[in-house]
């Protein structure tokens, strides 16, 4: 009995421990600056675990290739039983009794041989040209990890605007609401007493349900923000992100940031580079089918011995084993292949022309897309500073609408139009610094900055 509640105990114990540590994992909150985030994405992020494992992949593809020169070395055992002998009839001449036949069988019921082939590729022009072809392909799959990251940065710096953005909105929409409801209680209380228009209260009330509606959307796009957010950075969607960074403080760091007058150096983008890359296998796919018109010479080394027997005791010691071995070369000249080769190699060189092509459509989409991302960000800025201009205007006209409707000298409809202008300035103001901030990850994405700081 002692021992039954002995273990009891213990299971009691192990599933408290277990359940606390699934409980600390599912309340583990994360604090995170824009930079912070930045930097979590690096490590966490699916699209950047696939990219690094795209890499590592290519480097295990460029030990494939080299391994094809080294040598190979192979073993090989085979056991064969013969449950029937062949049976071959022989002239009777040879046992002394002439004009008949003898059947006789040839051959053991029980044959073992084992043997070890060392190859060695001595020469061929297609390996020269993989070896080259595999340094190219990891290039590619290093400039693409990179081009990845500058994706995966970009998206998080807007998903952590979107999120910033939506709270911001809540907190503004709370604001008005609260504001819209005292003025509707102020004038209920006098339509109530007779000294306002039954108009005036109605007019107050569709600017409190729409703001209530407001509200509630803002709620919802905010958690829809989060979630997006946390994908971004490779978190389950239900973890719980804290913000550190305001919208306003970034985008205005964003624009003091900014150097207009900064070198841009198209060779250093990822985006050139992964377009010479194109061109460079393509060159090496060119070279490759010209190459197998080169003959291929190897040499090998076989080793190995047989046994046989009417029983199995190819494992007992003093079984008779003889050994064989070889050592040889094997060269290998292509002659004809009724143009197949030449059709192939003429393939390679018209898929050679149009990387070319490419790469020099990629060096004019990167100045256009670079150029475009220039204007954005002036445009942003001009727009950000318009808008907080704008906002500014915005609050003291309905400020002063608010204190004239209080003192019967503007209608409920000229106070809803003044807020009206007011809500409006406020989501442009909003937009105007998320349109900063992620005009600058572009510009930076295609500039190339560095990832971390």
């Amino acid at each position: 009995m002692n021992l039954k509640k002995h273990f009891l105990l213990i299971f009691i114990f192990l599933t408290t421990l277990t359940f606390g540590q699934e409980t600390q994992e599912k309340s583990e909150v994360y604090k995170m600056t824009l930079q912070d985030a930045i930097d979590f994405a690096m490590d966490s992020a699916y699209a950047n675990i696939n990219a690094q494992q795209d890499v590592a992949i290519a480097i295990k593809k460029k030990w494939e290739t080299t391994a094809d020169g080294l040598p190979q070395i192979n073993g090989q055992v085979n056991y064969e039983n013969n449950p029937k002998l062949t049976v071959t009839p022989l002239p009777g001449e040879l046992i002394g009794e002439p004009g008949t036949t003898v059947p006789v069988s040839f051959g053991n019921k029980h044959n073992m041989n084992a043997s070890a082939r060392l190859d060695q590729l001595i020469f061929d022009g297609s390996y020269i040209v993989a070896l080259q072809a595999a340094k190219t392909f990891l290039e590619y799959s290093a400039n693409n990890k990179l081009k990845t990251e500058y994706e995966v940065r970009t998206n998080v710096i807007t998903a952590y605007g979107n999120v910033l953005l939506s709270k911001n909105s809540i907190d503004i929409t709370e604001n008005n609401l609260d504001n819209a409801e005292n003025n509707l209680d102020e004038t209920q209380k006098i339509f109530d007493n007779g000294l306002a228009e039954e108009e005036e209260v109605e007019q107050l009330k569709i600017t409190t349900q729409q703001l209530k509606s407001q509200l509630n959307n803002a709620k919802r796009m905010h958690e829809i923000a989060k979630e997006s957010l946390n994908m971004v950075l490779g978190l389950p969607v239900e973890a719980e992100v804290i913000l550190l960074d305001e919208l306003e403080i970034l985008a205005t760091q964003n624009i003091l940031e900014t150097d207009a007058s900064e070198d841009f150096k198209l060779e250093e983008t990822v985006d050139f580079k992964i377009a010479k890359n194109l061109v460079e296998q393509r060159d090496l796919e060119f070279k490759l089918e010209k190459s197998k018109a080169l003959p291929t010479l190897s040499a090998f080394v076989n080793y190995g011995a047989t046994s046989f027997g009417d029983e199995f005791n190819f494992f007992e010691s003093g079984k008779d084993w003889y050994e064989f071995s070889t050592i040889g070369v094997s060269l290998s000249v292509p002659i004809f292949s009724s143009f197949q080769r030449h059709s192939r190699t003429q393939q390679a060189k018209m898929e050679l022309e149009k990387a070319e092509v490419q790469k020099e459509q990629a060096i004019n989409e990167i100045k256009r897309t670079y150029n475009a991302a220039k204007s954005e960000m002036t445009y942003a800025t001009e727009n950000f500073e318009i808008s907080k201009d704008n906002l500014n205007l915005a609050e003291r006209i309905s400020h002063k609408n608010e204190i004239k409707f209080k003192e019967g000298l503007a209608s409920s409809f000229e106070l809803r139009q003044a807020q009206v202008q007011l809500y409006q300035a406020q989501n442009e103001y909003l937009q105007s610094m998320l349109n900063v901030i992620n005009a600058k990850a572009e510009l930076e994405k295609i500039k190339n900055k560095p990832l971390q700081n």
